[in-house]
C-alpha cells in the first residue's frame, strides 16, 4: 500500500493496482495534481467543506471516476454525480473493502448555518494486509474500529481532536503507524511540538508527512 499525502485531509491510496483519492480539498491546491487527481479509480468524500471538497476540479475530472459521498455533499454540490452513501456502507472496489464509518464534526460558532456539518464519515480500506482509516474531521468518540494506519486531524480548536485525544484515538485503534492530517489551514495552526509530546508520551508511532510525499506500507 502506498501512501501520498496531499495539503489538509487529501489522501491518495494506491493498492492492488487501483487508487483511491481521499478529501481532495481547495486548499493549498496546485494544477499539477489535476492529471493525478483525474486518474485515480474513485474518491472519497468526508464531508461538505471545501478543504476537503474542491467542486470546481471535481468538475473537470474524467467523469468515469466515481465519486461518493454522502447526501449533504451530494446536496451542496450539485453539479457533481456523487454515489451517496451512509455510515456502515460497504464499497468493494474488486477486492479491496471500504467500510464507512461514524464521524462527528467539531462545532463552534464560526460554523453557524451553512457551514454547520451535519452529515459527515470516515472510512477504512481493507486491501486485505493492511486497514487504513481516515477519521475526516471529527472530534473523540467511543467505537471498536481498528486499523494498521491511522490518518487522524490533530489540529483541534473544536473542529477535531488535538494532539492528545488523537493519540489516545490511535492506542484505542490498535495503529501500527499514525499520520496526522489536517494542518493546512493557517487559521487553525499545527503545534507540532504538542504533537510530538503528545504522540511519543502515549508512544504512539507517526510520521508526518510533507505535502507531495509518499510512504509505502508492506
Amino acid at each position: 500500500m502506498k501512501i501520498t499525502k496531499f495539503p489538509q485531509s487529501c489522501l491518495l491510496i494506491e493498492t492492488k493496482g487501483k487508487k483511491i483519492l481521499v478529501d481532495p480539498g481547495n486548499l493549498k491546491y496546485k494544477e499539477e495534481y489535476f492529471d493525478i487527481w483525474n486518474n485515480v479509480d474513485i474518491i472519497l468524500i468526508t464531508h461538505k467543506h471545501p478543504d476537503h471538497c474542491n467542486t470546481e476540479i471535481l468538475e473537470k475530472l474524467n467523469k468515469n471516476i466515481i465519486i461518493y459521498s454522502t447526501k449533504e455533499v451530494a446536496e451542496a454540490n450539485k453539479s457533481l454525480k456523487i454515489s451517496i452513501i451512509k455510515e456502515n456502507d460497504i464499497i468493494e472496489l474488486e477486492n479491496i473493502k471500504i467500510e464507512v464509518v461514524h464521524a462527528i464534526h467539531g462545532y463552534q460558532p464560526l460554523l453557524k448555518g451553512a457551514k454547520e456539518v451535519h452529515e459527515n464519515v470516515g472510512y477504512i480500506i481493507d486491501d486485505e494486509k493492511n486497514r487504513l482509516y481516515t477519521t475526516s474531521d471529527t472530534i473523540c468518540f467511543k467505537n471498536d474500529y481498528k486499523a494498521d494506519i491511522l490518518c487522524i486531524p490533530v489540529t483541534g480548536h473544536g473542529l477535531t481532536m488535538s494532539a492528545f485525544e488523537a493519540s489516545l484515538y490511535a492506542k484505542e485503534v490498535g495503529a501500527v503507524l499514525t499520520i496526522p492530517i489536517h494542518m493546512d489551514n493557517p487559521a487553525f495552526p499545527p503545534d507540532f511540538d504538542f504533537i510530538k509530546e503528545m504522540f511519543e508520551k502515549y508512544e504512539v508511532e507517526y510520521e508526518i508527512l510533507e505535502n507531495d510525499e509518499s510512504i509505502e506500507i508492506e
